[in-house]
């Protein structure tokens, strides 16, 4: 059994939209057949960009799409994806698969698959093999309005008006294949390249993020955060969810029970993460106006047998609706300091949104997470008293209606009685459930529903509290009412 004592006034934050953000990489199928197909395509598209994806994602309200990468994203020059495609420069995809990235999808066709979203742009600029002027450029083509070499590129390519960028990030991985820089290099990289990233209109400032660490590198947070800070407004880490151990991934189908429990142990570790690294940053900006931006997160498990390594396609269970439970609660926990977090990745790669097979298409269990969540986005996070089932994760937020409730009970045969107890009398309840009757459970292109969201009713509702039979391997979602 578990409760959960809800105080209104006990509020540590506002939950930031941009917890639910996405990543979209040149890497694999992710870009090419999973978002972009090409206008000539015979798959439903507009403008290139294929339509029962975008459809799709619209119903999960993405606030924010980081793009072109990860790795990707240090050895990518922007002016190789402009202008007209048939005469845009190949080349070799040498992170992902030595694959021929032909560079049909670049900085415009991003930009409209922004607009197709709705979504806010966080671009990925170029520190390990790009420099300053290049970086400058890139953000004089997007965003400057007015007469300029740059702007007036853009108008020649199609484009008169500036877009809005609203995230920029200054390299990425830097430790690592961004450049495998020291911390002290960096820093003063970082504090270089941003300097030129400038805020044109004086309206719309660009949010600048740094390269921050790879899991519990402690020291580069230390040495970043000393010598960076003022000139950053986030600093990004990373950290995905392992079944074992990095070189031994693991596979996604036909697990043992063991590695259900070790990949939402591995993702559980995220609180300790943003625990420890939050004090360090603490004690350079007491007054948290740097954000911590988890810009790659996810499970990382084997591809699929037959597939390329290099495109790292998994299939997705109800495993991974698990840790996408577990690890937004987290978010949602650190609200005071987490400002984005974007998950690796949308379509076709590692822990999806969406897969694809040629036209066909089909929404993961941890899309179905994402969907049943959208109403903490933006809501205030409250600090509840629990006592918690050792298998259940919970985040209670407060909206305009009232409450927002979500609960996690990932055991394996146990239901778990979660009574809510609030200061005030609740009214109306409405609940959805994401619940499995296997661990490996999921949607594959001949059964695409297999899993899949449905109405919750097991609850009882009292003067101030409601009581939910929450299943094993389930994600229950309540609605409720406040009295006033």
């Amino acid at each position: 059994m578990s409760k959960i004592i809800v105080d209104q006034h006990r509020q540590h934050g506002q939950i930031s939209k941009y917890i639910y953000g996405q990543f979209a990489e040149h890497l694999g199928r992710c870009i090419y057949e999973g978002l972009w197909v090409g206008p000539e395509s015979d798959i439903p598209n507009v403008n290139g960009i294929r339509t029962d994806v975008v459809e799709a994602l619209k119903d999960i309200r993405i606030p924010v799409l980081r793009w072109p990468g990860g790795c990707f994203a240090d050895t990518y020059h922007w002016q190789d994806g402009i202008g007209p495609r048939d005469k845009r420069k190949k080349i070799v995809n040498t992170n992902w698969g030595g694959v021929v990235e032909n560079n049909h999808f670049g900085t415009h066709e991003f930009f409209e698959l922004c607009r197709q979203l709705g979504t806010e742009a966080y671009i990925n600029g170029n520190v390990g093999s790009g420099t300053v002027q290049e970086m400058s450029d890139w953000v004089e083509y997007m965003t400057f309005n007015g007469v300029s070499p740059m702007a007036d590129l853009r108008a020649a390519n199609g484009h008169e008006e500036p877009w809005k960028v609203k995230f920029f990030g200054v390299g990425n991985e830097s430790w690592g294949c961004g450049g495998n820089m020291r911390p002290e290099y960096y820093s003063d990289l970082y504090r270089q390249y941003q300097t030129f990233i400038h805020n044109y209109d004086g309206k719309n400032p660009i949010y600048k993020i740094a390269s921050g660490p790879n899991i519990d590198d402690y020291n580069w947070m230390d040495v970043l955060m000393k010598n960076a800070a003022p000139y950053m407004d986030g600093i990004s880490l990373h950290h995905y969810a392992l079944a074992s151990k990095w070189e031994n991934k693991r596979p996604a189908l036909s697990f043992p029970e063991n590695e259900w429990f070790s990949l939402i142990k591995s993702a559980q570790k995220m609180d300790e993460l943003i625990t420890k690294h939050s004090t360090i940053m603490d004690k350079y900006d007491p007054d948290k106006r740097v954000g911590l931006i988890v810009d790659e997160w996810g499970s990382w498990l084997d591809v699929e047998p037959g597939t390329n390594p290099g495109f790292l396609y998994q299939q997705n269970t109800m495993r991974d609706a698990m840790v996408a439970a577990v690890t937004l609660h987290i978010f949602q926990k650190h609200a005071d300091r987490v400002h984005m977090a974007n998950i690796a990745q949308m379509v076709n790669v590692l822990q999806s949104m969406i897969l694809t097979d040629g036209a066909k298409m089909i929404e993961t269990p941890t899309y179905d997470v994402f969907k049943m969540f959208v109403d903490h986005q933006d809501a205030v996070a409250l600090d509840t008293f629990d006592q918690l089932a050792d298998t259940t994760s919970a985040s209670v937020s407060k909206t305009d209606d009232g409450y927002f409730v979500s609960l996690c009970n990932y055991g394996l045969t146990a239901s778990d009685s979660v009574t809510l107890e609030f200061d005030q009398s609740v009214g109306k309840v409405t609940g959805q459930i994401l619940v499995g009757q296997k661990m490996d459970q999921h949607n594959d292109f001949d059964s695409p529903n297999e899993v899949q969201i449905v109405d919750f009713n097991d609850y009882d509702l009292a003067e101030q509290t409601v009581t939910a039979n929450v299943p094993p391997m389930s994600v229950v979602t309540l609605k409720i009412n406040g009295k006033h």
